[in-house]
């Protein structure tokens, strides 16, 4: 199993909305590298970290699972999508999405200048300068300590 972290602007797509949905995909990505990870490198299984980011604060909302492979993201080919892009079509898909299922919805948002109290965390791609990737990989100790943070919250 892998893990990651996945961000959306909230007031485009939020962690609540994924709980409603219960099981979404995640479309619209624009990047190659972030492409390439959910391309070559997710997997049925794999957890997600549910990050909040162009928001007031930014931080990690909470938890997806990855329940689908990656496939063509059919929002490119459609004229009428914010994320059309009419190099990619059918035959030649440009862009990838995964499907991702709600796992848990934290408590309270952990936000980013919290991650970054934390040596622990230190080495997180998150944390590095110029990182903005919307998908992103993160260690089991990264993913681990995070959501331990949410849960200390909710016993403490």
């Amino acid at each position: 199993m892998r893990y990651w972290l996945i961000k959306s602007e909230p007031t485009t797509y939020a962690i609540d909305d994924l709980e409603r949905m219960q099981q979404d995909h995640w479309e619209g990505v624009r990047n190659y590298q972030a492409r390439n990870y959910m391309r070559d490198e997710m997997e049925v299984g794999d957890l997600a970290l549910f990050y909040h980011s162009n928001a007031t604060p930014p931080g990690v909302a909470g938890i997806a699972r990855v329940c689908e492979e990656a496939h063509p993201d059919f929002t490119a080919w459609d004229p009428e999508s914010k994320y059309f892009d009419p190099k990619s079509t059918p035959e030649n898909p440009r862009w990838m999405m995964v499907s991702v299922a709600f796992v848990e919805k934290f408590s309270r948002l952990i936000s980013l200048e919290e991650l970054r109290d934390y040596p622990e965390l230190k080495e997180m791609v998150l944390l590095q300068k110029g990182s903005r990737l919307s998908v992103q990989p993160a260690t089991q100790k990264e993913f681990e300590f995070i959501r331990n943070l949410a849960h200390e919250a909710v016993h403490s």
